[in-house]
């Protein structure tokens, strides 16, 4: 749309700004677009006349005009427009539109200029309003205007109307027409609110200067032509409303008295001001542009704006207007009228807020102990403002004066509660605070590092509304523009902003990556807990330690250590954010800070213990067994510490164990598993006697043993020396039966022969056989003699196996099938597996090939000297049996 007739204009404003495709406002005859500086990056409002709107094909003049009316007609039209532009140009105030760039002609007779940035003018506000109360919406919602910026992107903008912004508009406006009548000399002539524009700070400016020049009783000579009533009061058809005069807000001074003066500006004010409480929002005076009609309306006085009528109001007026302001400013007699700096004075203006915002415009002009007072008492009403007074009108003024050293801790104190109290505050912070902040605390180098008070006391104010910040700054921003200021904090000489940078941590905790805190901001807080010599410093850097180990500061609190199941691991706070150290910096950086620290205060102490929990959850039990718990150790035998201290660390010290303990178990039972059982067990049981002999017989108990040596009498359960029963067995099955150790040096045993020692075990004993009992003599014995060996039918193979050595007897010998296994005989030759058996003598035996004989058959008596009568033998005891047991 407008860049098609863009490429029509070649002036400097197109070829060196930047500007938007489609216009955010149009204001009378001219189209307003956002425009920015393409060197300075500066924004601008870019007003456009299109001398096509002053054609017939537009339906700008009528088409019964000549060639000739049309080219006069477009004279003059030109020649107001370039009045306006060059007016502004020579008028500066804070209340006159600022012209940034002048009018330029362009090859297709198109105007354009550009200001500063406008958003609306008061009658586009004034319209929308008009239409939310038509459609039902709530009187005093803000305008919101979506626009579009240089960039292509789009940005809403409200703008709302108070009690406040009416005033603080009024006021300014006010300001401006003092200006004019005063110090320029002009009269405005054609206030209305199509001529008050409203900027991005929401002041209103005033503008629309077509129809301006001096008052007919000025003396000062002016270059600026007067205004020719004659001219401007008749309404041409073939011209756009918007270039002639308003009747509708014009004075009567000039309709029914042809006089032009300074008051007629005033009853335009008048009715300006009737028309933003009224309903719609217009003047209540309806002209059609014809004088005619002005003149019949001031005729009748109920048809004229009076007291008597509510100076036709459709609602009711506030009282101080009223009262005091509407009678002195919409009366038909200038002389009767105040003028603008009486008007600023009425009783309308004065209250706090107001007065507020009277003492910002004028604040560099104040002395430095009146901008410390004012500052002081801003902060208490701050609460009263409207927040678009706050963010447009307060905050900029604020910004501004953060360039005094002397009163940036008070300004930052004020900017940080509208922050605050903005709903609109993150973006607010990102384009106004954070360029400013940056601007102060990082941008200057001081090279000679001397210290400046004022630049601290306002870097403790950014500390202390750090939370703020964070919630603020996306973490690109927070780590570009943020963090630097941080490190300035950290690196300051004095303790208690150092204090107050190291206790910002939760707070990057949460807005910053894990990158970043691992190499931007963990090497800071390790060189200053290394350098400092502070304790308070001491043990805020190891509170540091904990919430960058995922702990929080209130982890010093935390009785439960969650290592183990003792202690109840919900009752623990949460870590602040997963961003936390990684196992690796914990382990090789933070503990040895701990191990090399020499101060043994408690409070040093028990902050170190915080970390150590912490450091619990995240090492592995091999570094907490080797590392850990001997620091730990060190520090709980600290001489300072009191005995609740010393418990404590004794709580985590003996959890750690618990830990450590519960996790080499679960290792060990991995590895046990995994590895094969029965392989393990064989390899185990090599070499033992169990092993060797089985496990089929009772073991002998100590006792038994006991009882054999002192001779305290047979045990109570009928076994032998060796724990063998004695009783008669019943007979087992043959898969139950045990079977008898076979060795490769003896006589295997049929079965035949097996079965009838076993049926000898269940024949009745002989007269010869009886239970062993303790001899008495045994306790008292003389010296040890070796008995030759009985003569037999059947040489003893034991006998020519071992030389002099017997067989163990009872003291008192009995009758037992020796095929048993449970004999004592039995339990004897299986003792004896150690050493070698020699081969025994060639001999008259039955079985001369052999070490042991084979038990004999069913019905022979054992022949051995085991215990067992036989033929041509008696049964030994006392001290014999004694010694043949030997």
């Amino acid at each position: 749309m407008f860049s098609s007739a863009l490429k029509s204009f070649t002036s400097n404003i197109s070829a060196n700004y930047t500007i938007s495709s489609t216009p955010t406002s149009v204001c009378g005859a001219w189209k307003v677009y956002d425009a920015k500086k393409k060197s300075t990056g500066k924004a601008v409002s870019v007003f456009v006349f299109e001398r096509k709107s002053l054609d017939p094909q537009a339906g700008g003049l009528g088409p019964r005009s000549s060639s000739s009316s049309l080219k006069k007609v477009h004279e003059e039209v030109i020649a107001r427009v370039k009045k306006e532009s060059n007016l502004l140009a020579r008028l500066r105030h804070p209340s006159i539109l600022e012209l940034a760039e002048p009018i330029e002609d362009t090859r297709s007779g198109g105007l354009m200029f550009a200001t500063e940035p406008v958003t609306a003018s008061l009658a586009q506000l004034l319209q929308d309003k008009d239409d939310q109360e038509k459609a039902g919406g709530v009187a005093g919602r803000p305008s919101r205007f979506v626009v579009e910026d240089s960039d292509g992107q789009l940005q809403r903008r409200e703008l709302e109307i108070d009690e406040l912004e009416i005033q603080k508009g009024l006021l300014q406006v006010a300001q401006g027409l003092e200006f004019l009548h005063e110090s320029a000399g002009l009269v405005h002539g054609n206030l209305t609110p199509d001529s008050i524009y409203i900027n991005a700070k929401s002041d209103w400016k005033i503008a629309g200067l077509a129809f301006a020049g001096p008052p007919d009783t000025s003396d000062t000579p002016s270059n600026i032509p007067p205004i020719s009533l004659s001219e401007v009061l008749y309404h041409d058809p073939r011209l756009p409303r918007s270039l002639q005069l308003n009747l509708d807000y014009t004075s009567p001074d000039f309709v029914m008295d042809t006089h032009v003066s300074s008051a007629a500006d005033m009853f335009s004010l008048g009715l300006v001001m009737l028309a933003l409480y009224n309903s719609p929002h217009t003047s209540p005076l309806k002209t059609n542009s014809n004088a005619s009609t002005y003149k019949k309306l001031f005729s009748k006085p109920s048809s004229a704006p009076s007291p008597t009528n509510n100076f036709l109001s459709s609602r009711p007026l506030p009282k101080d207007l009223l009262n005091g302001v509407f009678p002195r400013l919409i009366t038909r007699r200038p002389a009767q009228r105040m003028n603008a700096r009486e008007f600023q004075q009425s009783q309308f203006f004065d209250s706090i807020l107001v007065s507020s915002i009277r003492f910002l415009d004028g604040l560099p002009a104040k002395s430095p102990n009146e901008k410390s007072q004012f500052m002081r008492g801003l902060l208490k009403i701050l609460d009263q403002f409207p927040r678009s007074v706050l963010e447009k009108k307060v905050l900029p003024a604020l910004l501004e004066e953060m360039k005094d050293r002397d009163l940036l801790f008070l300004v930052l104190q004020n900017v940080f509660k509208i922050i605050k109290s903005l709903p609109s505050g993150r973006r607010v912070f990102v384009e106004a605070v954070i360029p400013r902040l940056r601007e102060t605390f990082i941008a200057p180098k001081n090279s000679a590092n001397e210290r400046d008070t004022a630049r601290e006391a306002g870097l403790v104010v950014v500390l202390e509304n750090f939370r703020l910040i964070g919630e603020s700054c996306s973490g690109k921003e927070f780590k570009d523009d943020i963090l630097p200021i941080l490190h300035l904090g950290l690196e300051s000489h004095t303790h208690s902003i150092v204090d107050k940078a190291l206790n910002c941590l939760p707070t990057i905790m949460a807005v910053l990556d894990f990158s970043t805190i691992k190499h931007d901001v963990f090497p800071m807080v390790t060189a200053v807990f290394s350098k400092t010599s502070s304790l308070g410093i001491k043990i805020r850097g190891l509170q540091a330690f904990v919430i960058l180990c995922g702990g929080s500061s209130d982890n010093s609190q935390d009785m439960g250590d969650g290592l183990d199941g003792a202690f109840e691991t919900s009752k623990n706070v949460k870590p602040s954010n997963n961003a936390v150290l990684d196992k690796y910096t914990v382990q090789e950086k933070i503990v040895p800070l701990l191990k090399a620290m020499k101060t043994k205060e408690p409070a040093v102490m028990m902050a170190a213990l915080a970390v150590f929990k912490q450091v619990g959850r995240i090492a592995d039990t091999d570094f907490l067994a080797t590392e850990c718990l001997p620091i730990l150790w060190a520090f709980s035998l600290g001489p300072l510490l009191d005995v609740q201290q010393f418990q404590e660390y004794m709580k985590l010290i003996k959890s750690l164990s618990i830990k450590i303990e519960n996790e080499q178990m679960r290792k060990l039972r991995e590895l046990s598993s995994s590895s094969n059982g029965t392989k393990s067990n064989e390899l185990t049981n090599v070499g033992s006697t169990d092993a060797f002999f089985g496990r089929n017989g009772n073991d002998v108990g100590g006792d038994d043993f006991e009882r054999l040596v002192l001779g305290k009498g047979a045990p109570s359960n009928n076994t032998d020396m060796l724990g063998d029963s004695l009783r008669p067995q019943p007979q087992r099955s043959q898969s139950s039966r045990t079977s008898t150790p076979v060795f490769d040096w003896s006589t295997p045993t049929s079965n035949n022969s097996r079965l009838s020692s076993i049926n000898g075990l269940n024949q009745p004993h002989t007269s010869t056989s009886h239970r062993p009992s303790s001899d008495p003599s045994l306790n008292n014995f003389a010296a040890l003699k070796p008995t030759p060996p009985p003569s037999t039918g059947v040489q003893n193979p034991m006998i020519n196996g071992f030389g002099a050595m017997s067989p163990m007897q009872p003291s008192k010998p009995q009758t037992l099938p020796w095929s048993t296994t449970n004999t004592p005989t039995s339990s004897y030759n299986q003792s004896q597996p150690a050493f070698p058996v020699p081969t025994p003598p060639k001999s008259t035996s039955a079985f001369p090939q052999f070490s042991i004989a084979p038990p004999p058959n069913q019905g022979r008596q054992n022949q051995y000297g085991n215990g067992v009568s036989g033929p041509g033998r008696q049964g030994k005891t006392g001290l014999d049996a004694y010694e043949s047991l030997l």
